[in-house]
């Protein structure tokens, strides 16, 4: 029963981890990747220019498989000792250092246990996830890959207020990265741009204690 007429919508990496920038670094570092390179290779992924045609976007909907991504990626970096890559597990690598913030989980325990119900939103690369904590942080989990959907799509947002049974306006939501907020405020939801915990905690304790819309 939702006590409040809110819903609280969270995201993953960046929000309930260390930053992005982080788990990479810490990624790159251990699989001897040069990092210069690196953002050389990825950058078209991020920056629009590929389009429609984007396999980071295809693997987030969960259009291409996680095996295929690593085998056309891991030959496009470059270690420093100048040795292959290995493809296999190379997503797993890549978030394996992406530990959760514990306070946040609690701010979400917290929340969830006066009566608002809460949801993540995650884009995923096909990666594991730390599921332990989601039993007791969300009533709802919303994976882009396992519904055919990614952020900032309006569409996801929608689904995940839907899964809540939720207008968006009862919603907040917190992301890391300002474009996804951005989508979300355009929707009718509160947006929190997530930097750290203290803030976040601060402005998700402002949207709770003011007057439903």
């Amino acid at each position: 029963m939702d006590a409040t007429g809110r819903g609280v919508i969270c995201d993953w990496a960046g929000v309930l981890t260390p930053p992005l920038a982080e788990g990479i670094r810490a990624w790159l570092h251990a699989d001897r990747i040069d990092p210069d390179h690196y953002q050389e290779v990825m950058r078209p992924y991020f920056d629009g220019s590929l389009a429609d045609a984007n396999p980071v976007h295809a693997l987030e909907r969960g259009e291409i498989d996680t095996g295929d991504f690593e085998r056309d990626l891991a030959p496009l970096l470059r270690r420093v000792d100048g040795q292959p890559l290995r493809a296999e597990g190379l997503i797993h690598r890549m978030f394996s250092r992406f530990h959760p913030v514990h306070d946040m989980y609690e701010a979400l325990r917290t929340v969830r246990g006066a009566g608002t119900p809460t949801a993540l939103l995650s884009n995923s690369w096909g990666n594991g996830y730390p599921r332990e904590h989601f039993d007791s942080a969300f009533d709802e989990v919303v994976i882009s890959g396992e519904v055919g959907m990614r952020k900032p799509e309006e569409r996801i947002y929608l689904h995940t207020c839907e899964r809540l049974g939720l207008r968006p306006q009862d919603c907040v939501f917190i992301d890391d990265l300002e474009h996804n907020v951005r989508t979300a405020e355009g929707l009718g939801m509160t947006g929190i741009l997530h930097t750290d915990s203290a803030s976040t905690q601060h402005a998700l304790d402002r949207f709770l204690a003011a007057e439903p819309v």
